[in-house]
């Protein structure tokens, strides 16, 4: 059974950085897309951004050039560098992984606050 833990998210000021984890255990990591989403408080959740198997990237608009999605197929783990941080990207950060099932974890709050 596969499974996905984020961790990273924690609390930071306004034009700050932070990086995201996302581990991946129980499948074959290299096959499947890996994304990052986050839902805010009365929000629905939207895909912040995502790479596929073969290391080809997506972002939201609203990411674009501050935001930078990777991963390491050795460790299994997918990352999320976010840079220039803003107010509007505090939220919960969900990692997805899809190929033939799709895992979700449990999440890791972002707070953006001075």
């Amino acid at each position: 059974q596969g499974q996905v833990l984020e961790s990273g998210g924690g609390l930071v000021q306004p034009g700050g950085s932070l990086r995201l984890s996302c581990a991946a255990s129980g499948m074959t990591f290299s096959l499947y897309l890996m994304s990052w989403y986050r839902q805010a408080p009365g929000k629905e959740r939207e895909l912040v951004a995502y790479i596929d198997s073969a290391g080809i990237t997506k972002y939201a608009d609203s990411v674009k050039g501050r935001f930078t999605i990777s991963r390491d197929n050795a460790k299994m783990e997918v990352y999320l560098q976010m840079n220039s941080i803003k107010r509007e990207d505090g939220a919960v950060y969900y990692c997805n992984a899809r190929w033939n099932n799709s895992y979700w974890g449990q999440g890791t709050q972002v707070t953006v606050s001075s």
